[in-house]
């Protein structure tokens, strides 16, 4: 009994925890992605979605303090949820 309800716990944490760590790619995010950085709604992650597409996408984290209604305070809160890498980009 005690082993079934162990592997019970065990299963529910670990279909859990991916959510919990997931960060957010801004060059390949899809709006529904982009939605859940907090403070980050429907009009903002359109906004991001535009400038990616009208800009090539982005090239550092601190770019997207470019879009419009992405303040620094918005940005130092969700900076640690959010990468930026394009696969073009060559390593040297």
């Amino acid at each position: 009994m005690k082993k079934w309800l162990l592997i019970l716990i065990t299963s529910l944490i670990i279909s859990i925890s991916p959510n919990v760590y997931a960060v957010v790619e801004l060059n390949t995010a899809t709006q529904q992605e982009l939605e859940t950085l907090h403070g980050i709604g429907p009009v903002k992650a359109e906004a991001i979605i535009e400038y990616r597409e009208a800009n090539g996408g982005f090239k550092s984290i601190e770019e997207l303090g470019n879009v419009k209604g992405i303040g620094s305070a918005t940005l130092e809160s969700i900076r640690k949820d959010i990468s930026v890498w394009n696969p073009y980009w060559k390593k040297y």
